[in-house]
């Protein structure tokens, strides 16, 4: 039996009787007969409900005289815990400016690269090389904003020679480092607006493809907005051609029946874009919580990381950040308002269409 939430001694017991391993960690069981403590998922056989007493913590029940279980040790760590503290030991040393290889972060943590490799995996959705690069990009682009030169940029991230770096330039800062320096100068952004039923549509591109659609009340609203996101692109309004593609975009909006047949321009963390496509994976008429997000991308206590990947979402609709709302059923803050987002679900929920789109496989090194 799985629960959720432990609220009171009937559930607790509940969770003893099933041996919940997800109830471990809120909560141990000490037996008065023996005087030991457990926790819920212990094997041991169990005890009389009469002779049962709960306790917060193992610290509650070593004050109050009872000692832990030598089989599931209730004092330690738990197995899932231990498995998390490794991964959270591995990417401290990852976040450090000097490179490490899976074998040397392995041998650090005394366990062998393979099991390394999967544990990390499995807990953050990416591979150690992955985080080590995102950190690294991390670093770059916190020194380019800071005004430092490319090249001492580069090298204080911790990539070994500047020509690794030139490599892997593009993909990392989606531009060369001189036009991320400046805040995407000589970056040429196309851009055209529309109406359509939810307002004003504004949808502007790169030379990589969609880069931005926008809601509002006023294109000058709109274009503001997308001058904000570029600060130092060249804009430049879209021509008959660029037009046809923009009614492309609201004909999608209006009828979300297929997938946008255009490419697209995706700028995230590795994190971000997990995020993002865990949206898109939510069919049109349902909703999901910002903390069922979080445990569908394997990270269930970033719950407030996963409200601000939504934020960060550029692509109204394409990305379906407005199918997420609190826990307790009430909608949070939309980006384009939550007028827009009541009247988007209410609209879902009659259609009842699949959100189709898949986005490109999530690179930790592309971000803006």
């Amino acid at each position: 039996m799985k629960l959720k939430t432990m609220t009171d001694d009937e559930r607790r017991w509940q969770a003893v009787l099933s041996r919940d391993a997800t109830a471990d960690g809120q909560f141990v069981f000490a037996v008065i007969t023996t005087g030991i403590f457990c926790r819920p998922s212990c094997r041991a056989r169990h005890a009389l409900r009469q002779n049962v007493r709960f306790y917060a913590d193992a610290q509650a029940a070593l004050a109050a005289g009872f000692r832990p279980c030598k089989r599931c040790r209730p004092d330690a760590l738990s197995p899932q815990a231990a498995r998390h503290e490794i991964v959270a030991r591995a990417c401290r040393l990852l976040s450090r400016e000097q490179p490490l290889t899976l074998a040397a972060l392995a041998s650090t943590l005394a366990v062998s690269p393979f099991h390394l490799h999967r544990l990390f995996k499995s807990v953050t959705g990416v591979t150690p090389k992955a985080w080590q690069q995102a950190q690294r990009a991390q670093r770059l682009r916190t020194a380019l904003a800071e005004g430092e030169t490319v090249t001492d940029a580069v090298m204080n991230a911790g990539f070994s020679a500047s020509s690794a770096f030139y490599r892997r330039a593009d993909a990392t800062l989606g531009m060369t480092a001189r036009q991320y320096r400046s805040g995407g100068e000589a970056m040429s952004v196309r851009f055209a607006a529309g109406y359509c039923s939810l307002g004003v549509c504004l949808v502007a591109a790169s030379e990589r493809g969609i880069c931005a659609i926008l809601l509002g009340d006023s294109e000058d609203e709109l274009t503001a907005s997308l001058q904000r996101l570029f600060p130092r692109a060249q804009l430049q309004t879209g021509d008959t051609a660029f037009g046809e593609q923009v009614k492309e975009v609201i004909d999608r909006l209006e009828t979300p029946t297929s997938a946008l047949p255009l490419p697209l321009d995706l700028r995230g963390t590795a994190f971000q874009m997990r995020v993002w496509q865990a949206l898109c994976e939510i069919p049109a008429g349902e909703t999901r919580s910002y903390q069922q997000i979080a445990q569908a991308v394997g990270q269930p206590q970033a719950v407030r990381a996963v409200a601000s990947a939504c934020a960060a979402n550029k692509l109204a609709l394409i990305i379906p950040c407005h199918r997420v709302i609190r826990q307790d059923g009430a909608l949070s803050g939309y980006r384009w308002g939550t007028a827009r987002k009541a009247a988007l679900l209410r609209r879902e929920a009659q259609q009842e269409e699949s959100c189709s789109i898949s986005l490109p496989k999530p690179n930790p090194g592309t971000s803006r």
